[in-house]
């Protein structure tokens, strides 16, 4: 009890903070409160104050040294007066802004430590030869004296006003020697000027104080202000980038590309610039053999090299492995070709990855822009970049005036096909297959679907299922062609099968299996009596997908027949793998085998294959017994083709099954 520890000891009761006098704490309160960043801006206010302050204190000394000439010693009214100015005109011309503003930030900021200190020590100076001046002096002297120790003392402690401490110092160098004095040399109006000194040198200070700290929280709100705007403009600058550049090529982007395009065929018109659509032939290869990171070297060399041709104007990515390249109109076609053909050697050059020298090239197609929309310069360079890809090893190809005919056209009819109602412009012909080493038996039946834009005239498959891909209808068509077909050509009921095509997206789409299965069923047929011929085509989609739906079509039921054989790219090493029933040889290959060796070699070997698998095996497009002739030579027993039957409606088929019975 009654003993204190350390910790209380310098603290008054009640409080968790050390005590401090009042004194201490208005000092703490008035010194001054900026830091670096506020150094420039309180020494630039500085510098256009100060160097008044101490014109008014030269205008100041002039005065009172004339006044006391003659009344005190040559020495105060002379000699003192000029060693005060050159040391005030010093001062004067060393915080002029000019100066100031080029001087080291290391020395700024020692002169602002040191204001306070050398602000104090002018005024004692100032007052000490004021003062001295004092006693020599009348009643109106003296009162002269008051007046200009008063008015000096105001205006020094405002123009330092953004640093109380020094207005505070300033005020007590400049009050307390000339309060001793005043009072001690019996003035009338002594002690009421003393009071005046105090109050006005008190209100002051607290005034500069409150300046200040105005000063200090405009100029931290200024900091903080610049400080969001500089990262608004940053962020401004980044999200630019990233709504304008590819950020894996540094190239633009699809939609930065499309605005420069945009652009372009809107502002000139008078030369409107060449449309490139550059594609890269084996990028596929080497992602699927080199991995991810191969093909980001390959896309970022490619755009290094597009950046390094003077002779394109701006070119960006639009996604994968495209590019769109932007030509300057001036260029005729002769020179856009040299171009082309400069850019497409660029792309030959190997690209190193990791050691490995990786090799491909680039297909071009070009357009001109002259009076189309964007979307009319992409659909025109597209198609001429197609053109360019049949040529193959990285050619390129130009939109034609026939190119802009079949574009018309193929967009006429593909609208019409999009708008039209299926169930109504299409129409199903049965071509027999036929069993050569049965007199000629029908086995089963194939059908073809036509569809008609007009009514009038009707366009063979390979046709129109260009366009129900494009439009994303094969579904639909597939669902229409077998109900059809199943309602028309009951060919199971004379045991016959019935062969359909599917397109590739119907072999790889989910839930087609259970879809198709139950068409069958509605119709009352074996699903075993249904022949599904798929292309290669789907294998190149995706392999495994299509294996695994393959798989599920014969789990169901239906037979599986891989049509044109022979005419895609799978090689026999793949066909093992296939859940497949039938295959069918390309119809190329049957018009040739007549007369090449090569051809008859190779459907030898296909059906050699077949009967190695344990597959049948039918020929397709048989137009003559020649051709007929050399198929039943090499084995084969299945065929199909004008010189067996020509497509026809159902029942004219049926009526040839009736006629054989």
């Amino acid at each position: 009890m009654g003993i204190e520890t350390a910790s209380a000891v310098g603290r008054k009761p009640g409080r968790n903070r050390p005590y401090r006098p009042a004194w201490h704490r208005l000092v703490r309160r008035l010194a001054p409160k900026w830091d670096d960043a506020l150094t420039d801006a309180f020494a630039g206010l500085l510098s256009h104050r100060l160097p008044l302050v101490y014109g008014v204190v030269l205008f100041n000394i002039g005065i009172l040294s004339g006044r006391f000439s003659g009344v005190a010693p040559r020495f105060l009214t002379v000699t003192a007066p000029l060693m005060l100015t050159m040391v005030i005109m010093q001062r004067l011309l060393y915080w002029l802004p000019v100066f100031v503003r080029h001087r080291p930030r290391e020395r700024v900021v020692r002169d602002l430590q040191m204001l306070s200190m050398v602000g104090a020590g002018m005024a004692l100076l100032l007052v000490s030869w004021v003062m001295a001046l004092y006693p020599y002096g009348g009643e109106s002297h003296k009162s002269l004296v008051h007046y200009i120790v008063a008015i000096t003392c105001c205006i020094s402690i405002l123009g330092i006003g953004q640093s109380p401490f020094t207005s505070l110092a300033i005020g007590a160098a400049v009050i307390v020697p000339t309060s001793w004095t005043f009072l001690t040399h019996g003035h009338s109006n002594a002690v009421q000027v003393v009071l005046v000194q105090f109050v006005m040198t008190f209100l002051l200070v607290a005034i500069t104080d409150g300046h200040h700290r105005d000063f200090i929280r405009l100029e931290r709100a200024k900091h903080k202000l610049e400080r969001r705007t500089a990262k608004a403009a940053r962020m401004s600058e980044a999200n630019r980038l990233l709504a304008t550049i590819d950020p894996l090529t540094g190239a633009l982007n699809r939609r930065a590309i499309l605005a420069q395009l945009e652009n372009a065929v809107s502002q000139s018109a008078a030369r409107s610039p060449w449309l490139v659509l550059l594609d890269l032939d084996g990028f596929k290869h080497i992602n699927d053999t080199y991995g991810h990171a191969a093909g980001d070297t390959v896309l970022k060399a490619v755009a290094t090299r597009l950046s390094g041709d003077p002779a394109i104007s701006t070119f960006g990515r639009l996604g994968g492995d495209e590019f769109a390249l932007l030509l300057d109109g001036k260029h005729d076609l002769d020179a856009a070709r040299a171009i082309l053909a400069q850019v497409s050697d660029k792309m030959r050059e190997p690209i190193d990855h990791k050691g490995v020298n990786l090799r491909l090239t680039a297909s071009t197609g070009l357009g001109m822009t002259k009076g189309l929309n964007v979307s009319e310069c992409l659909e025109r360079a597209d198609a001429a970049l197609y053109k360019a890809k049949d040529l193959g090893d990285g050619a390129s190809a130009i939109f034609t005036a026939a190119d802009e005919r079949a574009l018309e056209e193929r967009t006429a009819i593909t609208r019409q096909f999009h708008d039209c109602e299926l169930e109504r412009r299409v129409r199903l012909l049965y071509q027999p297959i036929i069993d050569t080493d049965g007199e000629g038996t029908i086995v089963g039946f194939e059908a073809f679907a036509r569809w008609s834009p007009d009514g009038r005239r009707w366009l063979a498959p390979g046709r129109f299922m260009e366009l129900a891909e494009a439009t994303g209808r094969t579904g639909e068509l597939t669902r229409i062609v077998l109900a059809r077909a199943l309602d028309e050509c009951r060919a199971w009921e004379h045991g016959r099968t019935l062969a359909i095509n599917l397109a590739p997206r119907d072999v790889l789409r989910e839930g087609t299996v259970d879809v198709l299965a139950q068409i069958v069923a509605d119709a009352g047929a074996p699903t075993q009596s249904i022949v599904l011929e798929v292309t290669e085509s789907a294998l190149l989609i995706d392999p495994a997908r299509t294996t695994e739906q393959l798989a599920a079509f014969r789990a169901a039921g239906f037979r599986i027949a891989l049509d044109d054989f022979g005419a895609g790219w799978a090689s026999l090493a793949h066909i093992h793998k296939l859940p497949l029933d039938m295959l069918k040889i390309d119809q190329g290959l049957s018009r040739a085998m007549a007369t090449d060796p090569g051809a008859r070699a190779i459907a030898g070997t296909i059906l050699n294959l077949a009967w190695q698998l344990g597959l049948d095996c039918t020929i397709e497009g048989i137009e003559n017994e020649a051709q007929a002739a050399t198929a039943r030579a090499l084995g084969v027993r299945l065929m199909q083709g004008y010189h067996f039957g020509r497509p026809q409606p159902a029942h004219r088929v049926l009526a040839s099954l009736s006629r054989a019975a």
